[in-house]
Order: C-alpha cells, then structure tokens, then sequence
C-alpha cells in the first residue's frame, strides 16, 4: 500500500531525483520556498527548497525501496531497512499552503513594544524594540536600543527576538 516517505538526496539532486521517480510513475513532493538574501548591499530573492535535501515520494515500501535506494542522487530511504512514514496530514499542510511548487511562508506577526532582532544589513545583531509597520511598504519601524534612535528597515531584515 503507497505510503510518503522522505528520501534523503544528495545536495543539489532533489530535481533529479523528482524528475527521475516521477518518470517511474511515483508521486513527488520537493517544495521551494522564496528566500530573501542579503547581498552585496541589496536583497535579493531566490528559491530555495524548503526541506534541502529531501524528496518527499509516495509509494508501496515493499515494491519499490530497493529501485528508489539506486536511483541517481539518492543516498537512503530514511529509515533505511524500515522506512518512516511521512504522516499524511504533514503532506496535506504542505499542500494547503503551496502555490506551483513554492510554499508562502507564513509573515510573523509583531506587537508594538516587541524586542526584535536584525538578521542582517549594516545592523546586523542590534537589538530594538518593533514600533509599527510602514503601510503600502515592506518596512517596519523600531527603536534602536544601542543608539536610542528610530530606524526604517526592510521587514525581512528584522526578526522576533
């Protein structure tokens, strides 16, 4: 009876690996998610999965673990000789929240007063308290506890400490 595991890849082979069981007629699973990077003084967005080296695959333990155990990229089944089912519902929460093949991350949501973090930027590792979100933008606005100042940030620099 079909079942979803997770099968552990090597890095950078989770489309291959897709492609290839698919072509098997085994269902897949390998969500992205859009991350946003800091470099070279700019934030720029790229995709990333959101479970790096792992694919997700739906199929019957006894049938088909030994072909999925040889197929390109793969290092193991996890669980190896017995492998752990992935619980449905995991799969269904998955599903809900994708679009395509990319997840929509869930925004952390923050109180006025909140101590808060900042992830990266030349500000990287102060410390603030969150003050407000800047509308129409993404751009929130904290008090700075090392200058005692305000500072306008990108959200996605910022977060809950």
């Amino acid at each position: 009876m079909p079942a979803w595991f997770a099968v552990y890849t090597k890095p950078g082979a989770e489309d291959l690996v897709s492609r290839q069981l698919n072509a098997a007629g085994i269902e897949t699973l390998a969500p992205k998610i859009m991350a946003t990077k800091y470099l070279r003084k700019k934030y720029i967005q790229v995709q990333e999965y959101f479970f790096p080296c792992y694919v997700l695959a739906n199929f019957d333990s006894r049938t088909h673990s030994h072909m999925i155990g040889y197929t390109r990229g793969v290092k193991y089944i996890v669980g190896k000789e017995r492998p752990l089912e992935v619980p449905p519902e995991i799969i269904e929460a998955l599903r809900t929240r994708m679009t395509g093949e990319l997840i929509r991350p869930e925004e952390e949501a923050m109180e006025k007063g909140e101590r808060v973090l900042i992830k990266d930027g030349p500000f990287k590792d102060l410390y603030g308290l969150f003050e407000r979100q800047i509308p129409g933008r993404e751009r929130v606005m904290i008090l700075i506890e090392a200058i005692h100042g305000r500072l306008e940030i990108d959200r996605r620099s910022v977060k809950k400490a």
